[in-house]
């Protein structure tokens, strides 16, 4: 069983590292709203790849290779919150020009944070959960770490906790690098910039996974 968990490590490692709508979404998060939205993010990330990684292990994400309208309607929807999300961060990439900036522009107010949190975890959450390329792409590689005369509910629940704690130091070294640029990523014309290049990044994942769709 150590065989497989440390060649899973690898897998799991090289997918965290290799860029992103996952990094794109946390360097938003950590540069425009601050560390606590960043690990909001982080952590809506991992119940979404907490939900793959048990669904691929009780066998329950084999729906969306064995019926194409459930893998098409997951696209669509996918496809529509990540444009719809892209959109979202071109508006406020235009709207930063027009509202007043502080020192603390990287941060909500305090009136504000809960709630600024909540849509951080949820933007996580729903990029990851509304992917079937990721859910397909957990129930390929998953059962190829979990050995015959293991548990599969157990093992896979053990590897997507394995997953989300290399996702956790990960993203938590991307932050702590943000932190270190936080003077210069502060300035108006910089925020409006991430905001800009992020909301792009995201429609142009929403596209490509539409795309198939369109044309198949």
């Amino acid at each position: 069983m150590e065989s497989e968990i440390g060649a899973f490590v690898a897998v799991a490692t090289v997918l965290t590292i290799t860029p992103g709508l996952d990094t794109t979404l946390v360097l938003r998060a950590a540069a425009s709203q601050g560390t606590r939205n960043a690990y909001a993010t982080v952590f809506g990330i991992s119940v979404g790849v907490l939900c793959w990684g048990l669904a691929a292990a009780v066998g329950a994400s084999a729906i969306l290779a064995a019926s194409p309208t459930a893998y098409t309607v997951l696209c669509v929807a996918g496809a529509a919150y990540l444009i719809w999300l892209g959109i979202g961060m071109l508006r406020r990439a235009r709207n930063r020009g027009r509202i007043a900036q502080t020192s603390g522009t990287a941060r909500m107010g305090s009136t504000s944070a809960a709630e600024s949190a909540l849509r951080s975890w949820s933007r996580g959450f729903f990029s990851n959960l509304l992917n079937p390329r990721f859910g397909l792409f957990y129930m390929a590689m998953l059962p190829q770490f979990i050995p015959d005369d293991a548990p599969h509910f157990l093992m896979g629940l053990l590897l997507a906790l394995i997953h989300n704690a290399i996702d956790v130091i990960w993203f938590s070294l991307l932050i702590l690098g943000v932190r270190l640029m936080g003077h210069w990523l502060n300035k108006p014309v910089v925020q409006r910039g991430l905001d800009s290049i992020a909301g792009g990044v995201v429609i142009i994942f929403g596209v490509k996974l539409i795309i198939p769709v369109i044309f198949s």
